[in-house]
């Protein structure tokens, strides 16, 4: 059974948790196949945080179900109790996943069997919250956890940062304090001993390492505002770390700024401005030794940055820029030499990543395709996925890789996709 889609149809805050079967026979165990890797992509049968194994929504899972229902492809499913927008995170026999109960006041961890649903774990690291504002759109578990070994890391935002064993067992607790205008979002990243939370409140906005082991902060950084504009507002990206020619670097795509920084001791390496650009929520992605970043509240664009130099390097490492059909809140997803993108007018569009030649400008665009509502994209192989907000939660939608038109190099190109695809 293919993980990735096991993770497109765990739909937590919906009041079911549902699994559907690929075309291959359901087990509990990955197969050889599944446990192969393809390029820097981890193996299908693990999903360990936001937006898979290399954190930028890739699988190599294969013959994906493509259509299901109540009654088929579905091999379980299981009422979970409270709201959340947090992916769920699988690792072996194990599915992991957060809750807020009673309005927020309680927030829950939960682990269910992935063969089974059965419920293994329910815990509740913090309890007894008094809760601040939240947007319509949003829960207070938004941020996804991560699993490593017999490990699970937990964030909540403000309301607290956890470590606990795979056994049930709390191995430390902390809370970084920053108030939040939307609620919590921004997910955890780890990278070696170091967990990596940003906190980009409306009073206090930073980025810090703690070592995974004990929840100490390693080093911390702060962000400045771009202009007083932006000083009240916060932003809900999470992180990437990327690997460069130089060393890896950590980005941060915050109110106003691009920001790199050493992930191991938080130096500052470099900054692209975002205007006055604020609300940031899709996470970078990386390739072709550029950084793509997408969002903003005002007026989103899309920038496709070299990773180099230092200081403000706005005008000088930003190699091109696009403003049309561009996301608020869904993360773009970078396959090949291809950009695709759904933005929250329910576009989607696919652009050239590469690097510009003499003659030629890159982030052209290849195709538009119209959905009705704003989504979050995923890959595996040559299907995409793109998850369908509503009113109470996430569907899927199938998408297939080779849909464009007939001129690739179309100005602007617009497909319904066919009645095939469940749209509710």
């Amino acid at each position: 059974m293919s993980s990735l889609t096991e993770l497109l149809l765990l739909t937590v805050g919906c009041g079911v948790a549902a699994f559907p079967f690929g075309n291959d026979t359901a087990t509990d165990k990955p197969t050889p196949s599944q446990q192969s890797k393809a390029g820097s992509q981890a193996a299908s049968a693990d999903w360990p945080q936001f937006r898979g194994p290399d954190g930028q929504g890739h699988s190599n899972a294969k013959d994906l179900a493509l259509t299901w229902s109540e009654t088929s492809n579905i091999k379980w499913k299981r009422a979970i109790e409270g709201t959340a927008w947090s992916s769920p995170v699988i690792q072996d026999n194990q599915i992991w996943l957060t809750s807020a109960t009673e309005k927020g006041k309680t927030l829950a961890v939960i682990c269910l069997e992935r063969g089974s649903g059965r419920q293994l774990h329910h815990l509740t690291p913090f309890s007894s919250i008094t809760p601040a504002g939240l947007h319509p759109k949003n829960s207070y578990a938004s941020p996804t956890p991560i699993i490593e070994g017999n490990r699970i890391y937990v964030h909540f935002g403000p309301y607290g940062t956890a470590c606990l064993e795979t056994n049930g067992k709390v191995v430390w607790k902390t809370r970084l304090a920053h108030k939040t205008y939307y609620g919590p979002s921004s997910s955890p990243v780890l990278m070696d001993d170091l967990l990596i939370v940003q906190c980009h409140g409306t009073d206090v906005r930073f980025v810090t390492a703690l070592d995974k082991k004990t929840g100490q902060a390693r080093w911390t950084r702060t962000h400045e505002a771009l202009s007083p504009k932006l000083k009240s507002h916060n932003s809900e990206s999470t992180p990437l770390v990327i690997q460069t020619a130089t060393g890896r670097q950590l980005i941060c795509n915050v109110a106003g700024h691009v920001l790199a920084y050493d992930p191991l001791t938080g130096e500052s390496l470099w900054s692209v401005r975002q205007q006055e650009n604020y609300a940031q929520v899709p996470r970078p992605v990386f390739g072709h030794d550029l950084v793509f970043t997408a969002g903003g509240y005002f007026s989103p664009v899309v920038f496709a940055i070299r990773p180099a130099g230092t200081g403000d390097i706005t005008e000088s490492h930003v190699v091109w820029s696009v403003r049309k059909a561009v996301p608020n809140n869904p993360s773009p997803l970078l396959v090949g030499d291809e950009l695709y993108m759904v933005s929250d007018k329910g576009i989607a569009s696919c652009l050239d990543a590469r690097m510009p030649g003499p003659v030629r400008s890159a982030g052209e665009n290849d195709w538009e395709a119209i959905f009705r509502l704003p989504r979050s994209l995923l890959t595996a192989g040559s299907t995409f996925s793109a998850k369908k907000e509503s009113q109470r939660c996430s569907l899927p939608v199938a998408v297939s890789r080779n849909w464009r038109p007939t001129n690739s190099r179309a100005a602007s190109w617009h497909h319904r996709p066919s009645p095939e695809v469940p749209f509710s």
